[in-house]
C-alpha cells in the first residue's frame, strides 16, 4: 500500500528520483536563503534601535564635562 501511495509499483523510477533530489536541494537552498535573511534583518533591527538610541538623547540638553 506504501508503494500505491507514493506513486510507484516494482521499482524506484530514475525521474521521481531525480525530481525528489531537485526538490530537496531546492529546499536546502530556501533554508540557508533564510537563514542569510534572518541575520540581515536582525542586524538592520539592531542598527535601527541604536539609531533610536541616539536620536533620543538631546546633546542641547547635556551637561557640560567636567574638568
Amino acid at each position: 500500500m506504501a508503494k500505491a501511495l507514493l506513486g510507484y509499483v516494482g521499482g524506484s523510477d530514475p525521474r521521481l528520483l531525480s525530481e525528489m533530489r531537485r526538490l530537496q536541494q531546492r529546499v536546502q537552498d530556501l533554508e540557508s536563503e533564510l537563514v542569510r535573511i534572518q541575520a540581515e534583518n536582525d542586524a538592520l533591527t539592531a542598527a535601527a534601535s541604536h539609531d533610536r538610541i541616539m536620536e533620543s538623547v538631546d546633546a542641547h540638553q547635556a551637561e557640560p564635562a567636567l574638568t
